[in-house]
């Protein structure tokens, strides 16, 4: 893997945390930054497969939905009916 330099402008408290956690950490601000531009993305791609986790659950919806219900309803009714 390649290593590309870039610049990039940062608020000042922002860098000023981060140069304070690189020391904390005993790692490069280069690396610091690396490490969390990776978790961003991984985060992001998360998202991204939740999203479309919940648009093919929804595409699926009503139907699955009635079929869960109607097979707890028995079970459930004959549980409540049990107890009164």
């Amino acid at each position: 893997m390649g290593i590309v330099k870039t610049a990039v402008s940062l608020p000042e408290d922002i860098f000023e945390r981060a140069e304070e956690l690189a020391r904390t950490l005993r790692t490069s601000r280069s690396r610091l930054y690396a490490l969390a531009l990776e978790e961003y993305l991984r985060r992001h791609e998360e998202k991204r497969l939740l999203d479309r986790i919940n648009a093919a659950c929804e595409d699926a919806g009503s139907d699955l939905d009635a079929r869960l219900l109607a097979g707890h309803r028995r079970p459930y009714r004959e549980l409540v009916e049990g107890e009164w």
